[in-house]
């Protein structure tokens, strides 16, 4: 399926989208972020929550800028390093000291000035940098091995969102549905302290995680004691990842967990998702600007110092289809149609992927999703997604596809279903379908993974179509879109955000997070990573 343009035409937007990337990408590379920091801690060890129940990593970050916003840039990891050597403490208890206010890491970064104590206090870091990445390339080969003794399942993978909040309850979702013959869970990680904190300074709210009146306590059914835990969270998901392996062995076939974080937490998943063999996590810095209304300097330098431990674990990330960018219609009082909306939501899925690409992720490890959340509410839906199809795959032809069933109810539901049944055909390299629990799991595996059978029987058996009609106007004005959107930020940089033409308004999260890097010791550089 294509009939969308010469090739030159599409070569022209990926090396736009490239272009823009590498260039926002070496920026963004030379910054620091709180969210970075945070992470770095937990490389080093810290883990868990302090005495007050605050988690605990941002809390030493947040002790240790708030005195002088000035010291981001010199980074957190030789502090702490001095600090564990001065006090002979571990980095949990020297955490655990920092947010109780016994240590002042202000001070201990003073020590630094002395060339003696700077490099005992590298060594140390370097020491726990090593460490920490050994895990990470421990877990790669682990997830090769096991891949290699249980045997992969074949794709499309079928998977299923884990609804429960609390892990206990999870497992028993987790277990009907991989029952049921799926191959792939879904986790949504809690809001972090910084995302609720800095929506509720500006009079917004977010949705916190809350267990259930009927949620168990503990991280398994024998401990029915504790308090419930999160199951997005790091412990919750380390048992997820042990029952995933358990039930794998016994079906003979491996089962992947696929995390989904809310904005500002790009490192703290990536960091989890390398730590705890997650397979896979849904990165979009695009979406976190556009509605997480992140600040794009923040975004960005997240997301980049993400993609570098996602790379060394051999983690997949899945970027969805492109945000809902309407701003530029609120700011000009004229709607716009589905093709331009398509076309900009498609020019921030391909700088999303140009950014992943730039930052050293293979093409087989970045998967893109192929219709945007609202498109089965536009007229000619059915239409609108065979273009939207043949648009990604001609677009994208190194990345494989996936489906992602957005949050629709009624009707709406059953028409996203039709529509993937009717063009999965069509989908050649599709490894996921990803399904919401919104009702029988057992009948909802099933028909997906016939849906796909029929699909491969089909594709087998005849030649694609070039697209005609509703489809093909829509692909042609979607790719001029994408054209126009991507020139504006060529030209103008974010400013085509946050000023006209676009209209977008002020990002207003994260911006007092980032910083330029004034320390040259990179704990992700301690050793040369794994290459494939």
């Amino acid at each position: 399926m294509h009939g969308i343009g010469d090739e030159g035409a599409l070569a022209g937007l990926r090396d736009r989208a490239a272009a823009i990337a590498a260039t926002w990408g070496a920026t963004a590379a030379t910054t620091t972020t709180v969210g970075q920091e945070r992470a770095i801690l937990r490389l080093f060890g810290v883990h868990g929550i302090d005495r007050a129940g605050r988690p605990l990593a941002g809390e030493v970050v947040d002790r240790y800028i708030a005195p002088d916003p000035r010291r981001l840039g010199g980074g957190i990891a030789l502090p702490f390093a001095i600090a564990m050597e001065e006090y002979d403490r571990s980095a949990q208890e020297v955490a655990l000291e920092v947010a109780a206010g016994n240590i002042d890491l202000g001070l201990e970064a003073e020590l630094l000035a002395d060339p003696e104590r700077r490099a005992v206090a590298v060594a140390r870091a370097t020491r726990l940098s090593l460490s920490a990445l050994e895990r990470v390339d421990a877990n790669r080969v682990a997830r090769l091995e096991l891949l290699d003794l249980l045997g992969d399942t074949p794709m499309p993978w079928v998977g299923i969102e884990i609804a429960a909040p609390a892990i206990v309850d999870a497992l028993d979702e987790a277990r009907l549905a991989l029952g049921a013959g799926v191959d792939l869970i879904r986790v949504g990680v809690p809001p972090s302290r910084e995302l609720t904190e800095g929506m509720a300074r500006l009079g917004r709210s977010v949705e916190e995680w809350r267990a259930e009146p009927s949620s168990r306590g503990g991280l398994d059914a024998s401990d029915t004691h504790g308090a419930p835990v999160p199951t997005g969270s790091q412990r919750a998901l380390a048992v997820l990842r042990r029952f995933a392996d358990e039930a794998g062995a016994r079906r003979r076939g491996y089962v992947r967990i696929l995390t989904d974080s809310q904005p500002l937490a790009a490192p703290d998943q990536a960091v989890v998702a390398a730590f705890e063999r997650i397979d896979g996590v849904i990165a979009d810095p695009m979406l976190e600007i556009v509605t997480g209304r992140v600040h794009p300097d923040r975004a960005i330098a997240d997301h980049v110092f993400a993609h570098r431990l996602l790379r060394r674990a051999g983690t997949r990330i899945l970027v969805p289809a492109g945000p809902l960018l309407v701003a530029p219609d609120l700011a000009t009082g004229v709607p716009s149609d589905a093709p331009t909306r398509s076309g900009r939501a498609l020019a921030l899925q391909l700088l999303a992927v140009a950014l992943a690409r730039r930052d050293g992720l293979p093409a087989g490890s970045v998967c893109v999703g192929v219709l945007p959340d609202w498109l089965v509410d536009e007229p000619a839906a059915p239409a609108r997604a065979a273009a939207e199809l043949a648009l990604r795959r001609a677009l994208f032809p190194e990345q494989s596809l996936s489906f992602a069933e957005p949050v629709l109810e009624g009707r709406a539901a059953l028409t996203w279903q039709a529509i993937v049944a009717a063009i999965l055909p069509a989908a050649d390299g599709v490894d996921m379908i990803l399904r919401r629990a919104t009702g029988a799991v057992g009948e909802l595996a099933a028909s997906t993974a016939e849906a796909a059978a029929v699909a491969k029987g089909l594709r087998s058996s005849r030649e694609p179509s070039a697209l005609a009609g509703v489809a093909l106007d829509h692909a042609t004005r979607s790719m001029e879109a994408a054209h126009a959107m991507l020139a504006a930020l060529e030209e103008g940089g974010w400013r085509a955000f946050v000023d006209q033409p676009l209209g977008l308004p002020a990002p207003v999260l994260g911006a007092e997070a980032v910083a330029s890097r004034t320390e040259a010791f990179d704990p992700l550089s301690a050793a040369e990573p794994v290459r494939e």
